[in-house]
């Protein structure tokens, strides 16, 4: 009798943004509808209106923009009815460098609008952990943790400690994909250079 094969692990969809796509992307509604998408699948435009407080008509119009771009696509699986239903085109988005190196006022606006909506949906989501972590078992504020660390690194060091941070959330995300039963955990990575006032 064969052995069963071994389900191997889905890879993980990744769209880079690039100049035109970051302009189509960088509208802090878009952004909130493409993360809520991610996060919590497929919905139609009026659910997605009820969950982050917005019209429909705004949320129709923005998600008909995202799908312009790429970002998100009909559901085939879903829609029979009158209603249509849209989902992610990709797992997450990655901003790169160049970016910020762009000479285009436009790009560099739309760069900063992305950049400081992600770190405000950051601060957004550790608060809502704050103010609800009593509701889950106690296991679980055990295991979560808010650090952070003060190092002396040159570029070069922080780029390599980042590549191997993102190393071992990519073998989490592999190998917790079989715990389908276990809820969504969410990790942020902020690391920046600051001004001490003892230099």
């Amino acid at each position: 009798m064969p052995e069963p094969e071994e389900k191997k692990p889905q890879e993980h969809r990744e769209r880079t943004l690039d100049a035109r796509s970051l302009r189509g992307l960088a509208h802090p509604l878009r952004i909130r509808l493409l993360g809520t998408l991610g996060h919590d699948g497929p919905a139609t435009a009026s659910q997605l209106a009820a969950r982050l407080g917005e019209s429909s008509g705004a949320t129709s119009y923005h998600l008909r923009q995202l799908a312009a771009h790429g970002f998100v696509e009909d559901d085939p699986t879903r829609g029979k009815g009158r209603e249509r239903w849209w989902r992610a085109a990709q797992e997450g988005t990655r901003f790169t460098a160049d970016l910020h190196a762009n000479t285009d006022p436009e790009v560099r606006g739309a760069a900063n609008l992305f950049l400081h909506e992600v770190a405000t949906i950051h601060t957004q989501e550790l608060a809502t952990w704050l103010g609800t972590s009593g509701d889950w078992p106690l296991e679980w504020s055990q295991a979560a943790d808010m650090s952070d660390f003060t190092l002396r690194l040159t570029p070069q060091q922080l780029t390599e400690m980042n590549k191997e941070i993102h190393a071992v959330a990519e073998r989490y995300r592999v190998t917790g994909a079989a715990a389908e039963d276990a809820p969504q955990v969410r990790i942020h990575l902020h690391s920046f250079p600051r001004r001490s006032s003892a230099d």
